[in-house]
């Protein structure tokens, strides 16, 4: 029992996910303090001073879109971020070692071609 969950949390996949989560994570917390700490105060410059969030209510029920673009705009700064922070630099460095190539398929892939190859044609 113990030597199955060795060979699952030594095996790269499960590695790179959390990794994976603690970059995203990170990245996270920098980009959320950049949208609180720069784009507010700059949305409220150019607003006049008036708040960067928006509210309104629905027989006494608050909804509270502002805070809901904001945290818009923090998920793509972190999207945008992870990607070419880390997948991009990532993708090249393992096609300089070789270890990455276009054309490469998964499993899955691979079998729909094989499967989709042995269809007749008609």
């Amino acid at each position: 029992m113990f030597k199955g969950f060795r060979e699952f949390v030594l095996r790269g996949n499960v590695i790179d996910l959390a990794v994976g989560i603690v970059i995203g994570a990170a990245f996270g917390a920098v980009i959320n303090q950049f949208t609180k700490s720069f784009l507010e105060p700059l949305i409220q410059v150019l607003t006049g001073g008036h708040g960067t969030g928006g509210r309104f209510t629905v027989r006494g029920v608050p909804f509270d879109y502002g805070a809901f673009i904001n945290a818009l705009i923090t998920f793509v700064l972190t999207a945008l971020a992870l990607y070419y922070f880390v997948v991009v630099p990532a993708n090249a460095y393992a096609r300089r070692r070789g270890t990455l190539k276009e054309d490469e398929l998964s499993d899955e892939a691979k079998l729909l071609t094989e499967i989709r190859d042995r269809l007749p044609r008609g």
